[in-house]
C-alpha cells in the first residue's frame, strides 16, 4: 500500500512541477515571460486550465502527503535504532561492558566496550 501511495505521489510531483513551469509569468519580474505576440499559451482560455490544474494537482499533492504521513504513523517499527535492544545469539540478557546489569542498557553501552577491544595484529611484547 505505501509504495503504491509513493508512485501516485511522485507522479503528482511530476506533474505539479510541470504545470507550474508551463504557465506564463505575469509579474515579470526576473524579465523573461509576458512579451508580445503570440505563443503556444497565449490564450486566457489555456492559462485557466492550467490554474485548474495547478489546484487539482496541489490538492492531489496534500491528499497523498497526508496518506503517507498516516502510512508512517501506523508502520509498526521502532522509533529509534538506539531505542532497540541488541538482538543476540544466546538468550542470556547482554552485560555491558562496565559489568552494571541493571537491565536499561541500549545499543550504546553494548558498542562503548567495542572501542576498548585492539583493532588489528599486535606485535608481543619483548619481556
Amino acid at each position: 500500500m505505501e509504495t503504491v501511495v509513493i508512485v501516485i505521489h511522485l507522479m503528482v510531483v511530476l506533474a505539479l512541477v510541470l504545470v507550474v513551469l508551463l504557465q506564463r509569468s505575469e509579474g515579470g519580474a526576473l524579465g523573461m515571460g509576458g512579451g508580445g505576440g503570440g505563443g503556444l499559451m497565449s490564450s486566457r482560455g489555456t492559462a485557466n486550465i492550467l490554474t485548474r490544474a495547478t489546484a487539482i494537482l496541489a490538492i492531489a499533492f496534500f491528499a497523498t502527503s497526508l496518506a503517507l504521513s498516516l502510512i508512517a504513523k501506523n508502520h509498526d517499527s521502532p522509533s529509534s535504532i538506539l531505542d532497540a535492544a541488541p538482538v543476540s545469539g544466546d538468550s542470556a540478557p547482554a552485560v555491558p561492558a562496565d559489568g552494571n546489569a541493571d537491565g536499561d542498557s541500549g545499543i550504546l553501552d553494548s558498542l562503548k566496550g567495542l572501542g576498548e577491544q585492539p583493532s588489528g595484529p599486535q606485535v608481543p611484547s619483548a619481556d
